[in-house]
């Protein structure tokens, strides 16, 4: 008796959102049987997608019980924001009975597992332990992992490279962590010209290279600006350029250098944009409400689905976003049928300005400031500052009753 309360002692807690007074009623005594110790806080709807960090509370490792029954569209959103916060909450999804394809959904979100109505035990405790049984084992790695951003357009001209220069420097500013900032666009890449920076090495010799990377070859290799390493894309285009397809020999050494990688990718096509996408934990998908643009986006999300490139993953950003111009942020968000992440105002002059000097645009602007928010959402504070290593070491403990 001892032990288990001495696992309780570890703060932990569940979440159960739902707006169906029925399925909570049924669902509360499992919860207070199999989670004694554990505090449970019930929300009785739907929050918004940008307030579910709020609405959980954060700080610990959390256990969400999401209602997929009430309204699926909206909790499937719910989802996608949950996982983006990362291993520190696992979404067990409610579903009213077997529906293989909202079964299917909601894993491709990132739904760690499903409850079918009418609740068991039994169904509980299987759920439980599968969770504890793939939990990564993050108390003995010490540090949080690395973080990989992938900024893409949706079509030329929407200013994701811009917003991917200026996101390594806002993320470096804000969190002193080691930022990365790698220019992977082979053809058009543009950081030497927005930075005013130049390098005799490109991504293609670190690729070429990458059996023999060491410290002192990655030194030679990136640039450091303001406190941020910036990996180049090539000055000229060859007349036979090497076909890419995998960045990963890049990325798998910067993993072990750096604490946030962002990358400037062309587009989202081709197996070499694909890989981009899927190493990455975030994509920020970066459109602007003019409806050419959001045509463009609209096909980059379905060949992002077609290639397995996981919606959950992918944040919907508006850059240039004006509001008496284009399109509203409730319609872009209809017609595409996905929760805009983030918008980003327009601010010609300022960027501009920047842009002359080689700078980053300074943070008290309009597009400064809607900057900070967006990289205060992607993890900067309440996600990257906080280890999460003695909160997960805890799972195995929570669940471990689950056997007996």
């Amino acid at each position: 008796m001892q032990n288990r309360d001495s696992r309780a002692d570890v703060l932990r807690r569940g979440v159960v959102i739902s707006p169906n007074s029925r399925m909570v009623r049924e669902l509360a005594p499992l919860l207070e049987s199999h989670l004694a110790g554990s505090s449970i806080n019930f929300v009785n709807s739907y929050p918004a997608p940008r307030d579910i960090s709020s609405a959980l509370g954060g700080g610990t490792l959390q256990l969400v019980f999401l209602d997929l029954a009430s309204d699926p569209e909206r909790a499937l959103q719910l989802l996608a924001e949950m996982v983006r916060l990362g291993g520190q909450v696992q979404v067990l999804a409610l579903l009213p009975g077997n529906d293989p394809d909202l079964m299917l959904r909601c894993l491709r979100a990132g739904a760690a597992d499903f409850l079918l109505e009418p609740f068991t035990a039994e169904q509980l405790e299987g759920v439980l332990a599968k969770i504890a049984r793939l939990q990564p084992a993050a108390e003995t790695a010490g540090a949080d992992p690395t973080k990989i951003i992938a900024v893409m357009p949706a079509k030329g001209a929407c200013g994701a490279t811009t917003i991917a220069c200026n996101l390594a420097f806002y993320w470096k500013r804000m969190s002193a962590k080691r930022v990365l900032l790698a220019d992977l666009d082979p053809l058009t890449g543009t950081l030497s010209f927005l930075l005013k920076i130049k390098s005799v090495f490109s991504f293609l010799d670190a690729l070429q290279r990458s059996h023999e990377l060491d410290a002192d070859l990655w030194r030679a290799m990136v640039t450091n600006v303001n406190g941020v390493d910036v990996l180049l894309a090539p000055e000229l285009i060859t007349d036979n350029p090497p076909e890419l397809t995998d960045p990963s020999p890049i990325l798998e050494y910067a993993r072990h250098a750096y604490d946030v990688i962002i990358l400037d990718a062309g587009n989202v096509y081709g197996d070499w944009n694909l890989n981009q996408a899927r190493a990455a934990h975030e994509v920020l998908l970066v459109t602007t409400n003019e409806l050419p643009a959001l045509q463009a986006a609209q096909r980059a999300l379905s060949y992002l689905d077609a290639n397995r490139v996981g919606r959950w993953k992918i944040r919907l950003l508006v850059n240039r976003y004006q509001r008496e111009v284009g399109l509203s942020r409730d319609v872009i968000g209809t017609a595409l049928h996905t929760e805009i992440f983030d918008s980003i105002p327009s601010d010609y002059e300022a960027v501009q300005k920047a842009l002359m000097e080689g700078k980053p645009v300074p943070a008290n602007t309009a597009f400064g400031k809607g900057l900070t928010q967006v990289v205060e959402r992607l993890g900067v504070r309440g996600g990257d500052g906080e280890k999460k290593s003695s909160s997960l070491g805890g799972l195995f403990g929570l669940f471990s009753k689950t056997s007996k």
